[in-house]
Formats: C-alpha cells, sequence, structure tokens
C-alpha cells in the first residue's frame, strides 16, 4: 500500500485514508438514487441505471486512485444528467441511446483537449462570466427539477408557475427533506444529503407514501443500457451544439474542482505547481468514455470528495475506498428503486443552491460581460433546457461586445461557439 499509494511521503495512514473514502462516499453516494430516476426520466431502464451509476462511479474512482493518486472520487454528474435527460432526450427529441452517443463524443474530445494543449486554449478562451453562468445556470436548472418533482412549484394555467399544496404528503415531505438536509449539512454532518433522502424515504414508509420494497438483493441486469450508445445517429449536425455544451460544461467543472480540491489537500509543490494534475484529468476525461459505454450520463469529479480531503484523505488510497464502497452499493438496488422523487427532491434543490454559489465571482463592473452571464443563468431554467441557456449567453456575449465596439474583446472560443449555435437554430 505504502509503495503504490506513496502513503508514507503524503504522511498519511491506510486508516485515515479509508476513513477519509468513507467521508467522501457518505457525501456523493446520493448521486446512485438520484441519477437513476433522472434516467429513469429519459426511457432508461431504472435498475439497470442503477448497476450502471455505481459501476462507472466505481470504476471511475479506481482509475482515478490508481493512476493519479489522488483523493477524489468521481459519479455521473448533477446537472449533466439533467442536460442528458431534458435537453438532449427530452426538448431535442433524441432516443437516449443517441444521447450516449453524444456523451462518448464529448468524451472522447476531453480526452483530446486533456492530451494536447488545447485544454489551456479552451481554459483560457471561455469568457471568466460565462463559465461561472453555466454553472450557475444549471444549478438553478436542478433546483427547478427538484421543484417541480417534489410538487413544491407547480404548473398554473394564468400564470404559469404557482406554488404547490404543502396539505399534500409528498410535498410536505419534499420540503422537509431539504430543510433537514440543510441542517444536517450547517452541522457539518458529512452524509447530510444522503442521510436527509433516507429519512425522508422511512418518513414516506411510516405514513404510506412509499411501498416497501426490501434493502438488500442481488444485483439487476445491467444488459438493458450496457453498451447501447448510437454514436452513429449522434453525428447529426443538430446534435452539435448539445455535443459542446457537454464538452464545455465537463471541462469547466472538472478543472475547478480538480484545482480547489488539489490544494485543500496539499498536492501542489514549492513552486505552486498541482501534481499529477494532467494524470487527473487523464483519469476524468477517460471516465466519461467509459461511463458512456457501461451507460451513463457524463462522469466527472465530484466538489463533494473535498469532505474526505478535510477528513485526512491525501492519497489515491481514498478514491479506491470509495470505489469500493459503489461496488458494494450494487446490492441495494432495491433500497435505491423504494426511494420516490419527493424524497430526492430536497437533495435536488440543496446542490442546486451550492452550484449557484459562484455567482459571488461574477464581473458586475462591465455591461457587455455582466448581462449575457446574467441572461445564461435566468434563460437555463426558464428555457428549460441548458444548451439554449448556453446559446443565448454565447449569442448575446458576442453581439454585445459587437455593438459595444469592443468586438476585439471576444476570443476565438467565442466567436466559435456562436457560429455553432446559431448554425442549431437555423437548422433546427
Amino acid at each position: 500500500m505504502d509503495k503504490l499509494f506513496k502513503l508514507g511521503a503524503a504522511k498519511t495512514t491506510i486508516g485515515v485514508e479509508l476513513s477519509a473514502g468513507l467521508t467522501t462516499f457518505m457525501a456523493m453516494a446520493y448521486i446512485a438514487f438520484v441519477n437513476p430516476q433522472m434516467m429513469a426520466s429519459a426511457g432508461m431502464d431504472q435498475g439497470a441505471s442503477f448497476v450502471a451509476t455505481c459501476l462507472a462511479a466505481a470504476l471511475a474512482c479506481f482509475l482515478m486512485g490508481l493512476y493519479a493518486n489522488w483523493p477524489v472520487g468521481l459519479a455521473p454528474g448533477m446537472g449533466l444528467n439533467a442536460f442528458f435527460t431534458y435537453t438532449i432526450v427530452g426538448d431535442m427529441g433524441y432516443p437516449w441511446q443517441t444521447a450516449l452517443g453524444a456523451v462518448f463524443i464529448a468524451g472522447i474530445l476531453f480526452v483530446v483537449l486533456t492530451v494536447t494543449r488545447l485544454r489551456e486554449w479552451m481554459l483560457v478562451s471561455i469568457p471568466w462570466n460565462l463559465r461561472i453562468a453555466m454553472g450557475a445556470g444549471i444549478g438553478l436548472f436542478v433546483g427547478m427539477i427538484g421543484l417541480k418533482n417534489g410538487g413544491i412549484i407547480v404548473d398554473h394555467p394564468a400564470t404559469l408557475l404557482s406554488l404547490g399544496n404543502f396539505q399534500v404528503t409528498e410535498t410536505l415531505l419534499a420540503g422537509l427533506g431539504f430543510l433537514v438536509i440543510t441542517g444536517l449539512a450547517t452541522r457539518q454532518f458529512p452524509g447530510a444529503i444522503l442521510a436527509g433522502i433516507l429519512i425522508v424515504t422511512v418518513v414516506g414508509l411510516a405514513v404510506g407514501a412509499v411501498e416497501y420494497n426490501g434493502i438488500v438483493s442481488a444485483p439487476p441486469s445491467i444488459a438493458p443500457v450496457l453498451g447501447q450508445l448510437d454514436i452513429a445517429a449522434a453525428l447529426d449536425v443538430a446534435m452539435i451544439s448539445a455535443i459542446a455544451s457537454i464538452l464545455f460544461v465537463n471541462l469547466f467543472d472538472t478543472a475547478g474542482t480538480l484545482v480547489g480540491v488539489a490544494t485543500q489537500a496539499g498536492l501542489t509543490n514549492e513552486k505552486g505547481d498541482i501534481q499529477n494534475l494532467d494524470r487527473a484529468l487523464h483519469a476524468d476525461s477517460t471516465s466519461s468514455v467509459a461511463g458512456a459505454l457501461v451507460g451513463c450520463a457524463p462522469v466527472t469529479s465530484y466538489v463533494e470528495s473535498a469532505a474526505g480531503v478535510a477528513a485526512g484523505g491525501k492519497t489515491g488510497l481514498t478514491a479506491c475506498a470509495v470505489g469500493a464502497l459503489f461496488i458494494a452499493m450494487i446490492f441495494f438496488a432495491p433500497l435505491a428503486g423504494m426511494i420516490p422523487p419527493f424524497a430526492t427532491a430536497g437533495a435536488l434543490l440543496y446542490v442546486a443552491l451550492l452550484m449557484m454559489s459562484g455567482m459571488q465571482h461574477l464581473s458586475w463592473t462591465d455591461p457587455t460581460e455582466l448581462l449575457p452571464a446574467l441572461l445564461t443563468i435566468i434563460m437555463v431554467p426558464l428555457s428549460f433546457s441548458i444548451a439554449n441557456g448556453i446559446a443565448a449567453g454565447f449569442l448575446s456575449y458576442v453581439l454585445l461586445k459587437v455593438i459595444a465596439g469592443k468586438s476585439a474583446d471576444v476570443t476565438a472560443a467565442a466567436w466559435v461557439m456562436a457560429v455553432i449555435f446559431t448554425a442549431r437554430f437555423a437548422l433546427a
């Protein structure tokens, strides 16, 4: 263990690393319940998606731990799974097999970016405010899904949206779930989201709102989703914007998470350079490709890994521990199938609010930088499409810069994205 993970050099022990892995797993295990529900909304088999989620997360964690020796857990990403279900399948009307093909292509492009200097060019070329806006807008989108699933926000013929009826048991429990998660998180309970989901499910069982299906069983078959991606169908002109959106969101989310966790874990040398950052990026990008083959939305590094780092995790043994726990999670399929959407609604809303916290870093002084970012943030949830919201941001950014006489400020990547999204609307 010491030779493989360099525990002595990192001044850590096996016990500390395993404990940190458990902490990270508790913080991110909610995805094993939430992601299959998202995939089921896209028409995929929920039991198979549960196994695929756990398997993709486990493979990615092992790759990160053994190849990069980083204490980072990975799993299908929140926001990216919503894009998969509600934009590519729901809004654009493609089958989920084609959506998996798009995830695979975006993953291959991500791998290409990480092994060339294109990654640095892309990270620098996308305007800072638009990067922040993507994350915040997706956060609002995920929050809207949570509010909808919990019945907290409902449709209304006159006002479009309205507050739900809290006399309905499921709606009341959805609101309770959010309060429980928030309260536990405030007290720095590492498994706050998972605990909130399970508590609401147990209360739902007690009041008859949830049907008991068991806790442990042999895993369901993964066959309905394994290798079912349709790459040829994803090679469609209209899919270019969707693939680009997956790529950019995954790229910026991964870069921000890895840099943040590396800094907290002390994975920097005396010059401030991050150790094995390239290997971590390679592991992350390769995991997205593997996830698509298994039958998952894009796999990405989880910011919840910071919880494990805070518990002392410093090496890849922490990530491998997370992977082993996801393997064990496969046998809890009855529990995953029993958890209702209203039990995960509070988790979605809580994660959404965390994703919006980046708005504090927006540059508020230049209207040509600020307004496109704000437009992106509000258009993602209001159009119920991540791709449309991102498109609105890039198009308005280029137009405002040109009108203001600041066309020289528009980067090559922004021009390319504006052209791609213009073509998408023209061909729609």
